[in-house]
């Protein structure tokens, strides 16, 4: 996920993702880069590589808007996703979370076999 600084240059880290309706769903703890750089600036891109084949990715771009309601629920759910069902409850660990919701305005792709609409999931 890349956002914005506030001297415009670009800030890259790992994330999870989800898809709802749409829009692509990115988790983060109040205070933390993202969450300051979104709050500054709402433009964000967020790429994904098939990780059997690095020729198949998937590139979005939108603004995000923050959401507070079902963060802590959203970070726990992806931790199960990614982590397993061993994992510990991520939103008992301190900070709040918060849910960037990215309303998608452009896609890329290379190796998909035919381009997202926007009623399709993001989590093909």
């Amino acid at each position: 996920m890349t956002t914005l600084r506030a001297d415009g240059s670009p800030h890259s880290t790992v994330v999870w993702i989800d898809a709802e309706n749409g829009d692509v769903l990115v988790n983060t703890a109040r205070g933390r880069a993202k969450e300051r750089h979104l709050l500054g600036d709402p433009r964000v891109s967020v790429l994904t590589l098939d990780a059997a084949d690095a020729h198949r990715w998937l590139l979005v771009e939108g603004r995000a808007t923050l959401e507070d309601e079902g963060a802590g629920e959203h970070i726990d759910a992806l931790a199960l996703r990614y982590q397993g069902p061993d994992t510990r409850r991520i939103s008992e660990d301190g900070p709040q979370r918060v849910i960037a919701r990215i309303r998608v305005e452009r896609v890329e792709h290379e190796g998909l076999d035919e381009p997202l609409g926007p009623d399709e999931s993001i989590k093909k």
